[in-house]
């Protein structure tokens, strides 16, 4: 059992007593590599954004355009049918 003992001192005596991993030059390492990664991701999701917002915007004035065409389609036809109708009551007087 002494051999046991003197094997488990001798491991002991060469193990790093310094068990605390997380020193001050992770946490500086850890900042930074997160600070580099949202350095990169943060324009790449503004940018995203920017597109998603400007296509919905261009969707909407595309449907306000085609309903404008659509209404000066009709107009349009009520104009002509006005026209004729005035042109057929100028030709019986």
């Amino acid at each position: 059992m002494s051999a046991k003992l003197e094997l488990l001192d001798k491991i002991i005596v060469d193990l790093p007593q310094d068990r605390n991993h997380l020193n001050f030059n992770f946490f500086i390492l850890t900042i930074g590599t997160i600070s580099i990664i949202l350095l990169f991701l943060f324009p790449k999701i503004y940018i995203q954004q920017q597109i998603y917002f400007k296509s919905r915007e261009i969707a909407k004035l595309k449907r306000e355009y085609d309903g404008l065409r659509e209404e000066n389609r009709i107009i349009k036809s009520s104009v002509e049918r006005i026209d004729f109708k005035v042109k057929i009551e100028n030709q019986m007087f």
